[in-house]
């Protein structure tokens, strides 16, 4: 759809979203590792989410850094905010993304906001209903975002005017 080779001039900053530490008994005692979700972007509308898995924290960050350069994708940014309304789900997360006007900050918790700066968003009305499952509600987000389209596209897909897309 709108995936985004990784090149060397690409600035991408990682953002850790949440550790999980996982306990497996066995026989001679516990063995820990740990899950990592990590979010990327240039936060000038790239993005991207991994998932490492480790026997250490580093490890698992890394992996997950590494794993989140292999799928980012394109987001509309337009002044700071996003193009339209739209609202998403993965499993049982299901989010809500409003258009905000200039200085309104970004209103939006946990998971989401991590995906939301790493994009470049400035100015945005979130809310995250359902699950709170920071997996599903990274996966969401990203779905949501890159399912918008800004005007241009639409007018580029459609062969029309601007001005005609606004005003019909």
């Amino acid at each position: 759809m709108n995936k985004v080779k990784v090149n060397s001039d690409i600035e991408l900053k990682d953002r850790l979203v949440a550790i999980n530490r996982v306990t497996k008994v066995t026989k001679g005692g516990r063995t820990f590792t740990f899950a990592a979700i990590v979010v990327v972007g240039d936060g000038k509308g790239v993005v991207g989410w991994g998932l490492g898995k480790a026997g250490e924290v580093t490890a698992a960050i890394s992996k997950g850094v590494e794993s989140a350069k292999k799928n980012l994708v394109k987001v509309p940014v337009l002044k700071g905010t996003v193009p339209h309304e739209v609202e998403m789900s993965f499993g049982g997360a299901l989010v809500l993304l409003k258009p905000a006007a200039a200085g309104t900050g970004l209103k939006a918790g946990g998971a989401m906001r991590a995906v939301l700066e790493s994009a470049g968003v400035t100015d945005v009305i979130a809310k995250s209903k359902g699950s709170s499952n920071p997996h599903n509600l990274v996966k969401a987000t990203i779905a949501a975002l890159a399912e918008m389209r800004d005007a241009y596209t639409v007018a580029g897909e459609r062969g029309i005017s601007m001005d005609k897309v606004f005003n019909g």
